[in-house]
């Protein structure tokens, strides 16, 4: 089933966690020739869902794969290629991760604490859903596993 989440152009972005021993921790990519950190998102082609498109995004730019953790936490907007993109953001559960992965010679992958992915993503336009990821992943809304 397609929802809309907000208005055209569409994007789908996938919050990447998994449950160490020593916590949660988040999973963050930056390109390589880029500094700043962000998350796994793309457009949503036609005839494929927020939801298809945050897990795909998760498996080409991350080499990761798992399920969503039910709805989006939100939604985001920043401008990029002259529009205004809109962004629906699942937290996703990750099950497998791939050491080399369709863009892994142009991205870096990078697993951290939930509170140092805050942190490194502070100047990221996904920093005010940040408050509702760490709620929906602390406050036990979701079983993983």
């Amino acid at each position: 089933m397609t929802r809309t989440y907000a208005a055209f152009p569409e994007q789908a972005a996938a919050f990447p966690i998994r449950l160490r021993k020593r916590g949660l921790q988040a999973c963050l990519i930056r390109r390589r020739d880029a500094g700043a950190w962000g998350i796994p998102k793309g457009l949503v082609d036609p005839g494929d869902t927020h939801e298809e498109t945050a897990l795909n995004e998760a498996w080409e730019e991350a080499g990761i794969s798992g399920r969503l953790l039910g709805q989006p936490v939100g939604t985001y907007r920043y401008r990029k290629w002259g529009s205004k993109l809109t962004v629906a953001v699942f937290v996703m559960e990750v099950l497998h991760q791939e050491s080399r992965w369709e863009e892994s010679l142009i991205r870096e992958r990078l697993w951290t604490s939930l509170d140092e992915a805050i942190e490194l993503l502070s100047d990221h336009p996904v920093a005010p859903l940040l408050d509702r990821v760490r709620a929906w992943v602390t406050e036990g809304r979701y079983k993983m596993g």
